[in-house]
């Protein structure tokens, strides 16, 4: 009888870590996974960069900045040798961007590609924004924008904001340079 017993408890603490340890990647992972890979380019970029401070801003504009800690871009850049992994990586991520704790905010179309842009946590209180686009030609960019209780509309200042600094792209070179070559 206690054998039965120790057999049954040992089988639900099988279980139950088969589920913990279930093979949903998350964005995080995702991310850390493939930062060195050579298909990929992995780029953080504080959000004192882009140089908002010295801008003439809005109290609006001001609130929208200061929910934005950081952004993280990764990066791959479709080759003709590395063509099947690029649909194998697209397809990680459209499957980890599937998921329900994903609210969608919009969907991307332009004559580069397409994209989405989604975001995690409350309405009112978004900790992170996720923009993906790619494009069958070029490859594909996630970008994690994260932040403290960021709202929709912050998204719009945040783009009314950057105007109006001087920022010039600094901290992308290696991006473009990637992109390019």
């Amino acid at each position: 009888m206690k054998t039965s017993i120790k057999k049954s408890l040992l089988a639900l603490v099988a279980i139950g870590l088969l589920a913990a340890c279930s093979s949903n990647q998350s964005l995080q992972e995702y991310y850390v996974d493939n930062s060195d890979n050579p298909n990929f380019i992995s780029i953080d970029i504080p959000a004192s960069i882009l140089n908002l401070d010295k801008a003439e801003l809005s109290s609006e504009e001001k609130k929208a900045i200061q929910s934005l800690k950081k952004l993280n871009v990764l990066a791959f850049k479709k080759t003709s040798e590395n063509a099947s992994e690029f649909k194998m990586e697209s397809a990680k991520v459209n499957a980890i961007l599937k998921s329900d704790k994903f609210v969608e905010l919009m969907k991307l179309k332009s004559s580069y590609g397409n994209g989405v842009v989604k975001y995690l946590g409350d309405e009112d209180a978004i900790d992170e924004v996720i923009i993906y686009g790619s494009s069958k030609d070029q490859g594909f960019a996630l970008i994690r924008v994260l932040g403290n209780d960021m709202n929709p509309a912050h998204l719009m200042t945040l783009m009314k904001a950057l105007q109006k600094s001087d920022y010039k792209g600094e901290g992308l070179g290696s991006l473009q340079e990637f992109m390019k070559g």
